[in-house]
């Protein structure tokens, strides 16, 4: 697929970029394997979180041209996308200043004699990531990664690669050196190439269930460790006690953010019976008035879906849906125009005999489920391929902490919507992935954790 930068609120082709050719790519994997014996991988650590401190830097320096590429070039609000960045920016630096730490050699107790365990790069990494965080996505690898000692191939998403080569200036005017983060523009096939080679160690992919199983296959195929963060079909559960319109603004911002293209977004909501026309008519009027446009504009609250087809892709989703009985309660169609618009919406009735129960709406679409219990929320909430995140509201936190316990997911809100921070872990289970990014957790999966033992006597 070729690699082009396209505007989605207005359809213009803004740039293409040529894929690289299998002899670049070797060049590249060389140039990384090269870098994985030499004194950046193996050396002292504090070069290494030099740089990371700098990216820090030099993203906060440049906040306004590097969130406007992502205005641009996805149709991020620009708000959003000024978000981002810092975020970015703060993973980065909490690298910098905690890697240290979490790679420090950890004793253990054994009667056979004084052991430990050090922490050690393992090679050449491959991550593939996707265009609905351009950045956040790239720096979820690249923060440990880069304090490790692990160079990385980076793959961006083919709709986005003006913000992959703005990422990679950054590194590369950090002062990481050549080979340590390196930006390509592949196909799959040219990836499934790299990930064979011997000189890579690691995968790492963020992105759809059905990229995740064809990459995981050919990593676990060769051996090689790989992290997977797929879909999500997150519930939010909104209890009987909770405060109805604190639930219903944190839902329209949990299902709106990012137009709705957010793995970790809300997009089932299990709503308790007693509350849920309250909370059905205030989530409905919040939709419905909020104003749709250019996502420069920040006076504007929902911006274009990331692509026409993308926009297509949901609005033949949400008809299949109705189609198979699930009533459009709201919303549901495109916006005219030459951008990527649609509608905010809102399914109810969606029962389990309708293939869209199961599904991921990647697109700013909500399905309302109600609920009579606790119980029947966590069967619903389980019965789900997915397993990310989740949120819940009510007014007792007892109850949500038993009910976070039961949910199957990687993380569970209490009282405010899913997100993230550097020292927050992120993944799931089930078809939402295995592995964890970010925190402690993140920075010692693709590591090797060796140990070693001097003899007692």
């Amino acid at each position: 697929m070729p690699y082009k930068s396209i505007n989605p609120a207005t359809g213009e082709l803004i740039e293409t970029f040529a894929n690289h050719t299998d002899a670049e790519l070797q060049s590249a994997l060389s140039a990384a394997d090269s870098v994985f014996p030499s004194d950046w991988s193996r050396g002292r650590i504090e070069r290494r979180l030099a740089v990371l401190a700098r990216i820090a830097e030099l993203m906060e320096e440049r906040i306004e041209p590097l969130a406007r590429i992502l205005v641009r070039e996805m149709g991020k609000r620009l708000a959003e996308a000024r978000d981002e960045v810092w975020l970015s920016a703060d993973i980065a630096r909490y690298y910098a200043r905690n890697a240290a730490t979490f790679l420090a050699p950890e004793k253990i107790t054994t009667a056979r004699g004084d052991a430990w365990v050090e922490y050690h790069p393992i090679g050449v990494i491959v991550a593939v990531e996707p265009w609905n965080f351009p950045y956040y996505q790239l720096v979820r690898v690249a923060g440990p990664n880069i304090a490790i000692g692990n160079p990385v191939l980076a793959k961006h998403a083919s709709i986005v690669p003006r913000a992959a080569v703005a990422f990679e200036d950054v590194v590369t005017a950090a002062g990481a050196p050549r080979g340590a983060w390196t930006n390509i523009f592949a196909s799959g096939d040219q990836i499934a190439t790299l990930v064979e080679d011997d000189r890579v160690q690691g995968v790492a992919l963020t992105g759809s269930e059905k990229a995740g199983s064809i990459v995981a296959a050919q990593a676990g195929k060769h051996l090689k460790k790989s992290v997977m963060e797929l879909g999500g079909a997150d519930v939010f559960a909104v209890l009987d006690d909770a405060d109805v319109d604190k639930a219903a603004e944190a839902g329209a911002a949990a299902r709106l953010y990012g137009a709705g293209q957010v793995c970790n977004g809300a997009k089932r909501f299990l709503v308790h019976e007693k509350i849920a026309d309250a909370f059905l008519k205030t989530f409905t009027a919040i939709l419905a008035a909020t104003r749709i446009g250019d996502p420069m504009d920040e006076s504007v609250g929902l911006g274009p879906l990331c692509s026409v087809n993308a926009r297509d892709d949901i609005a033949a989703q949400v008809e299949r849906a109705v189609k198979a009985g699930a009533t459009l309660h709201h919303g549901g169609a495109a916006i005219a125009g030459p951008g990527a618009f649609f509608q905010p919406t809102i399914l109810t009735n969606v029962t389990r005999d309708n293939p869209a129960y199961f599904e991921e709406f990647f697109g700013p679409v909500a399905q309302v489920h109600v609920v009579r219990d606790d119980d029947e929320l966590v069967e619903i909430a389980n019965d789900s391929p997915f397993g990310l995140s989740g949120s819940i509201f009510t007014a007792d936190i007892g109850r949500a902490k038993a009910l976070a316990s039961r949910i199957e997911t990687g993380s569970v809100w209490i009282n405010t919507r899913s997100s993230t921070a550097p020292e927050l872990p992120f993944g799931g289970v089930k078809r939402s992935g295995y592995g964890r990014e970010l925190s402690e957790f993140g920075i010692k999966e693709l590591v090797n954790p060796k140990m070693v033992v001097v003899a007692s006597g």
